[in-house]
């Protein structure tokens, strides 16, 4: 089949190997060696969301799936159905297998967001009950252990004890017939006891001879007096072993009984295990996941538009020659994509720098073709491409940088290298005939299944209006059906003939190497044309390399082909394996030539057969090849200097950002601060008032506390604190950098302000003389001028006289005393009568003369007692004022009297 030859073209066994690599257990590698292709998307998909989880799992820490333990049991269990009897070995392998198959769903439960391997551990069955039976009845050696039944047991006692009785005799007899023994040892021939005699004198020790020495002069005797005990060894022997073949036959049974499940977990964990394998082969690659692009709605195909003045003398026909086709939803875009064999032989086999290349394909795209020197790359990125189509295909990374979008092709077909055969009479052009021809039949089968699909959901019309409508090749289908075709063809009839070619196209894709080669230059590129432009409408994309320059054209007068080249340095003369698109490319068969070593005056003699025109094209090419390299070189400084802003701009973030925290950490210590200094004179505060109430209070004392608090405010309060000292005025000097804000430009000054502040500035190659006045530093300082000084002293020396006339019209004040409650300056009335009261208060007023205040305690009920109190002090020469005392102090029940 063409599939598999494409396969072994594309070197897909190669990789298969090297994904077996990346296998835990023996059954993911023989599932990677085989990695099969699934036909259907939904397949596809499920294998890729399976390698997505496995990655996600291997990239975290503590993880990754662990298949420790797991075996490949599949021949245990078919011969287990088979009624085959299972050894120790097979029977212990399938217990780790189930314990290994335990572990691996333990660890996939526990990790969140992998559904599609969850899906999978579920249908894990482990019977534990099954391993632990296994794990009773045979032990570490692979042996039927003596637990796994009493009767197993028993026997093996007897022959412990009937063994000792054994050696006990031949001990005896080594010892006293030392002489005639060639060795103290005892040992076995045909499962009996035996002790080596030399053979002279053999007639030392009678016995049954069961063995001799390959040189006769050692003969190995069993002893008469063993010979029963021996009997009797065989005789245990043959029970201990039909015993231990029962066990097992138990054993084989219940995994019998079981097999179904056990099928399936094999499965189940190869299944994960390529998984594993495919994630880690992934990360190894540094690949993506790959996104796949649907089909978008059908449309008409764009006109050529060198035939447009023929299409618009004939409307009617052009529009019924364009063909409905269905294209891309979006490009297919593949950069820096690389061939993963070559990553391999790179990393392990010393192999040369991978130069990756990129593949942006636009929707409408059908054909490309590349063009190029010999040696340059082209079959490689043939390969390259029908790797990566066919590693997304079975759900694997692709060695690219995200994102990763391709379509799913139902089929990649491929025609790469020479399959020239002496044996089957095939040459160059007839091989890749056979092999093209091999392709073409593959399309024309599923372009015959995707009719018949269409065919089924297609109304056929009645057979005398088809024969009036359309001709027997030609399949109908309703207007609803088909809603794009109604505003741009204006039809009108219920029913529209579509022809064949217009039905929905198979997904493939298809690679051919150097197609048309290896017959006549004109007869090839006219084959390579043609066989082009059927696959344009036969496949979803065509990729072709070719030296034809007809094929080159082909951009130009149809939309769906498309031009990409391998570059070629001229400085060096030699291909830099990077791919342009849009433009073709030269083969350089002479320069080539030259730089393999064949005579430079062959090379110059072919240089004159070449045409002016072909000359007059590879100048026009290498002009658009250099023009595009600098328009790269461009591009990569541009996107160096985006990266250089992203970069400061995130550095200078950064920088606000730490300003910011600081400056609020710089808050919350000045509220630290100031909580702390208002604390502290609170507490100096009570410390006065306490020493003040507890004291004999004078006035002196009083005047040292009003002292002490006047201290304490001037320490704590920043409006009593001395003003900072102004910064010294800014004045320039020669040499200094300034601005001039009226002009915007940054200056140098030549000269220094003279007496008219008048300096000399230069900037640029211009010099001019500004007023002082005009300019400010560089960070925003304004000099001082002469008028500036003189009226800030004015203002000064008015202050100043102002201050001086208020302080001499106003009468010298004492200083202010701060009114403390103590004991000496309280008096309480309650009780007393008015009159009574009086004559208290006159004399508390006397004594009080020297605190400036006194507190009248006479309580709150009826009120009589204060009125009185306060018709007395409003008369009282002494008293300055009074008034109610705070409800702190008593309220309405004590009154405070201010003295004069």
């Amino acid at each position: 089949m063409i599939q598999a030859e494409t396969l072994e073209l594309l070197e897909w066994p190669r990789l298969c190997q090297h994904l077996a690599t990346f296998a835990a257990t023996k059954l993911g590698v023989a599932a990677a060696l085989d990695l099969e292709i699934p036909p259907t998307q939904a397949q596809t998909a499920e294998l890729l969301a399976q390698t997505q989880e496995a990655y996600q799992l291997e990239s975290r820490a503590g993880g990754a799936l662990s298949f420790e333990g797991i075996q490949d049991i599949g021949t245990s269990l078919q011969r287990a159905e088979l009624q085959g009897l299972l050894s120790g070995e097979e029977l212990l392998a399938i217990a780790t297998t189930l314990a290994g198959a335990r572990q691996l769903r333990r660890i996939i439960d526990s990790q969140p967001d992998v559904p599609a391997l969850k899906e999978l551990a579920a249908q894990l069955r482990t019977y534990p009950e099954l391993e632990q039976e296994i794990h009773r009845c045979i032990d570490d050696r692979a042996q039927v252990a003596d637990r796994a039944t009493p009767k197993l047991a028993g026997i093996r006692v007897q022959m412990r004890q009937l063994r000792d009785r054994i050696y006990q005799i031949l001990q005896g007899i080594l010892q006293r017939q030392s002489n005639a023994v060639q060795e103290q040892l005892i040992t076995q021939r045909s499962g009996r006891f035996v002790i080596p005699v030399k053979a002279p004198q053999k007639d030392a020790i009678p016995g049954i001879v069961h063995d001799s020495s390959a040189s006769g002069a050692t003969l190995y005797v069993e002893p008469h007096s063993t010979v029963n005990l021996n009997n009797q060894m065989r005789q245990l022997l043959r029970q201990e072993q039909a015993e231990e073949e029962a066990v097992r036959r138990a054993l084989t049974e219940q995994v019998a009984a079981v097999k179904p499940d056990l099928d399936r977990l094999v499965v189940v964990v190869t299944t994960l295990d390529l998984a594993a394998a495919k994630a880690r082969y992934s990360f190894w690659l540094q690949a993506n996941p790959p996104k796949f692009i649907e089909l978008g709605e059908p449309e008409l195909a764009p006109k050529n538009p060198e035939k447009e003045d023929e299409e618009k003398e004939d409307e009617e026909n052009s529009e019924n020659s364009q063909l409905l086709i269905r294209n891309l939803r979006s490009q297919i875009t593949l950069r820096q994509l690389r061939h993963p064999l070559l990553v391999w032989q790179q990393q392990y086999e010393q192999g040369f720098a991978v130069v990756p290349v990129d593949l942006t394909i636009g929707p409408h795209i059908r054909v490309v073709a590349i063009t190029g020197p010999n040696t340059g790359g082209k079959t490689v990125t043939l390969k390259t491409l029908g790797l990566a189509a066919l590693m997304a295909k079975a759900g694997m990374f692709v060695a690219a940088r995200e994102p990763v979008e391709l379509p799913w092709f139902d089929n990649i077909l491929a025609d790469i290298g020479d399959e020239q055969s002496l044996q089957q009479s095939l040459s160059t052009f007839s091989g890749h005939i056979r092999r093209i021809s091999r392709i073409l039949e593959v399309l024309d089968d599923n372009k015959s299944q995707a009719e018949g699909k269409e065919n089924s959901k297609l109304p056929i019309t009645n057979p005398q209006q088809q024969d009036e409508q359309v001709t027997d090749t030609q399949n109908t289908v309703s207007a609803s059906a088909l809603p794009i075709l109604k505003p741009k063809l204006q039809i009108s009839q219920p029913q529209i003939p579509i022809p064949d070619s217009q039905l929905p196209i198979p997904k493939s894709l298809v690679l051919l190497d150097e197609v048309g080669a290896g017959t006549d230059p004109s007869e090839g590129s006219a084959l390579a044309i043609a066989l082009l432009q059927y696959l344009a409408q036969h496949s979803l994309l065509t990729v072709a390399t070719t030296h034809f320059g007809e094929l080159k054209a082909l951009k130009y007068q149809d939309s769906r082909f498309e031009n990409a080249s391998v570059e070629f340095d001229d400085n060096s003369m030699q291909p830099t394996y990077r791919l342009l698109w849009g433009i073709p490319g030269r083969s350089n068969a002479l320069t080539i030539a030259k730089r393999l070593g064949l005579l430079a005056s062959i090379v110059e003699e072919a240089q004159t057969y070449v045409g002016g025109a072909s000359q007059d094209v590879n100048q026009v090419i290498a002009g658009l090849e250099a023009q595009r390299r600098k328009q790269e070189t461009k591009a990569r400084e541009a996107t160096q200097l985006l990266h250089q802003t992203e970069k400061l701009h995130r550095e200078v973030s950064q920088k606000a950002a730490a300003l910011q925290e600081r400056e609020r950490e710089l808050k919350i210590a000045q509220e630290v601060a100031v909580n702390e200094a208002i604390g502290s004179a609170k507490s100096e505060i009570a410390q006065i008032i306490r020493r003040l109430q507890s004291g004999n209070q004078t006035a002196q004392n009083a005047q040292q506390a009003t002292e002490t608090l006047n201290q304490i405010s001037e320490k704590h309060l920043p409006s009593r604190q001395q003003p900072a000292k102004p910064k010294p005025s800014f004045m320039p000097k020669v040499g200094d950098r300034i601005r001039i804000p009226s002009l915007g430009q940054t200056a140098e000054v030549l000269s220094g302000p003279d007496a008219n502040e008048e300096l000399s500035v230069r900037f640029g190659i211009m010099k001019m003389t500004v007023k002082l006045g005009e300019i400010e530093s560089l960070d925003g300082q304004k000099p001082e001028t002469k008028a500036q000084l003189a009226k800030a002293a004015a203002q000064a020396q008015a202050l100043a006289t102002a201050k001086a006339k208020q302080a001499a019209a106003e009468p010298a004040k004492p200083n202010p005393e701060i009114a403390i409650r103590t004991a000496n300056n309280s008096i309480d009335l309650r009780g007393a009568r008015v009159s009574d009261a009086e004559i208290e208060i006159d004399r508390a007023l006397s004594k009080a003369v020297e605190y400036g205040v006194l507190w009248i305690i006479h309580g709150k009920g009826t009120g009589q007692l204060r009125r009185g109190v306060h018709e007395f002090l409003a008369n009282h020469p002494q008293v300055s004022r009074f008034e109610l005392a705070s409800q702190k102090e008593g309220g309405a029940g004590v009154t405070v009297v201010y003295l004069k």
